[in-house]
């Protein structure tokens, strides 16, 4: 069990607010330079495909502000996690292409300079602690007037919300895990309102405590949980 870090080396030290629609262009590209049918089996815009990945940020000393984010140096880190391990090691490949290859953004540019595997711990208890990376999107959705409904973990059908986003995932990606005996406790939840594609939701940070099957913990722990987790949220890391 491995998960990535890329270091990018920024020509100014500011990143553009929309951080969700970058990382994507950044992995369609990478993809599309690695191989054309790999990109297409993740990014057919002719059909809604569910993905296995998600990814987290460090933006060291980051300011926000209305437009962009203002960063302490001019750099920053991705983490990105695949619970496919066929699918991470073209994700690698597709990260290779674009080593030292100047990538432009709106009045900047950045270099992936570094590639790094890092080993992820197994999970083998039923019940662990955690604390999110990135923020946790839990979505139900209409499709009779295609509305949503975002939830905090204040809400009483949170839990049952986020297991419903978890049963959807692992029977989508044909996932031979069970989700029985899953649940969330909040520990230390914050509410926060994120924009994602300039639409704002609420979401949910802090630290949580999950039960379940180990391999569905783990599975989690690679592909993240919720909604949007291929456009960088819910990725999490283990406190104990």
């Amino acid at each position: 069990m491995n998960q990535f870090r890329l270091v990018f080396q920024l020509e100014k030290s500011f990143l553009p607010k929309s951080l969700d629609s970058l990382m994507i262009s950044f992995f369609k590209a990478a993809t599309s330079r690695y191989s054309e049918e790999f990109n297409r089996k993740l990014y057919d815009k002719s059909q809604s495909i569910m993905k296995s990945y998600t990814f987290s940020y460090y933006l060291p000393n980051a300011r926000f502000q209305q437009e962009r984010i203002l960063l302490g140096t001019p750099c920053f880190e991705v983490f990105f996690s695949d619970a496919d391990l066929a699918e991470s090691i073209q994700f690698l490949n597709s990260f290779k292409t674009m080593y030292g290859q100047k990538y432009p953004m709106r009045c900047n540019s950045m270099t992936l300079v570094a590639i790094n595997a890092q080993k992820q711990r197994e999970i083998k208890d039923t019940e662990i602690v955690i604390k999110m990376l990135s923020s946790l999107v839990v979505r139900r959705h209409n499709s009779l007037d295609n509305s949503d409904v975002y939830f905090t973990y204040q809400n009483e059908e949170f839990e049952k919300a986020l297991k419903e986003n978890i049963d959807y995932m692992v029977n989508k990606l044909n996932v031979p895990v069970s989700t029985e005996g899953f649940s969330i406790v909040p520990i230390k939840g914050k509410k926060v309102v994120q924009k994602i594609f300039d639409h704002m939701v609420d979401a949910n940070i802090g630290i949580y405590k999950l039960k379940g099957k180990p391999e569905l913990l783990n599975y989690l722990y690679l592909a993240g949980m919720g909604s949007r987790r291929s456009e960088g949220h819910g990725k999490f890391e283990i406190l104990m």
